[in-house]
């Protein structure tokens, strides 16, 4: 897996909030937002406090990964608006082997949920076994959760595929209902179909420190800096020189 970025949750903000994220003609409401968008974040809400203490509890008695799936299973159905019987594949069989969810839209096919028990502390080697299965099923989107964490992944390509963390929000953090159910609205069926999550993807991909990186050291912007430090200093740097300095001390190791 290669390059993870988790997306600025105001740029999900402006996503949703924009033309882009509602349907053409679609009316909005007086605080501006889309039907489905009000609709939407009013069944998080309700979702969120009635699943509050289940999901303490959970933690509490470290819930195994059976219970920590029918917190999922509600979480999926009654918060994110996904259908129990027409959008939820549960073991869904890939090659011999099982996911623990398929999430349809439409009967199409569009992501996999791994789950893993209430305590478990997510990180990327959880995983590996549905990456596999997302490539051969040609499926774009992967949710890792344990029912209170919630990570939502974009892969991209064959293996070794492209990997991008796009969301991630914790139930339990604290934070107020109705912060945690605007984080959680891009993940929701409506937002889904919409196209909300492609465009969120690409947005953090455009601005992941590998591309931005890669468009600082082009060679067009490169001579630009290098009149523009001319005219301030009056010394003309080469080329080659001020593409070092800049790979070699302004730009972080990590973002290579």
């Amino acid at each position: 897996m290669r390059g993870s970025k988790t997306v600025n949750h105001e740029s999900a903000d402006s996503l949703l909030d924009g033309t882009s994220a509602k349907s053409p003609g679609q009316p909005l409401t007086a605080r501006g937002q889309s039907k489905w968008q009000e609709q939407a974040r009013a069944r998080l809400r309700t979702t969120l406090k009635q699943l509050s203490k289940p999901l303490a509890e959970a933690v509490a008695r470290d819930a195994n990964e059976a219970d920590t799936r029918l917190l999922v299973t509600e979480f999926l159905c009654e918060g994110l608006g996904y259908h129990r019987f027409e959008d939820l594949d549960t073991e869904y069989a890939v090659k011999g082997q099982f996911a623990d969810y398929g999430l349809r839209i439409d009967k199409q096919l569009v992501a996999f949920v791994e789950v893993k028990r209430s305590t478990t502390k997510l990180v990327p080697r959880h995983l590996r076994q549905v990456e596999l299965y997302a490539v051969n099923e040609g499926v774009e989107w992967i949710v890792l959760t344990n029912a209170v964490t919630w990570q939502l992944y974009h892969l991209q390509g064959g293996l070794p595929a492209n990997l991008d963390l796009v969301l991630a929000v914790d139930l339990l953090s604290g934070e107020s209902i109705a912060s945690l159910a605007t984080k959680m609205l891009p993940m929701t069926r409506e937002a889904t179909r919409r196209g909300v999550l492609d465009s969120m993807w690409k947005q953090a991909r455009a601005t992941s420190p590998q591309v931005l990186v890669k468009a600082i050291l082009a060679p067009s912007v490169i001579r630009t800096l290098r009149r523009e430090l001319h005219h301030q200093t009056g010394n003309l740097v080469a080329v080659d020189d001020l593409a070092r300095v800049l790979r070699d001390t302004v730009i972080r190791p990590n973002a290579l």
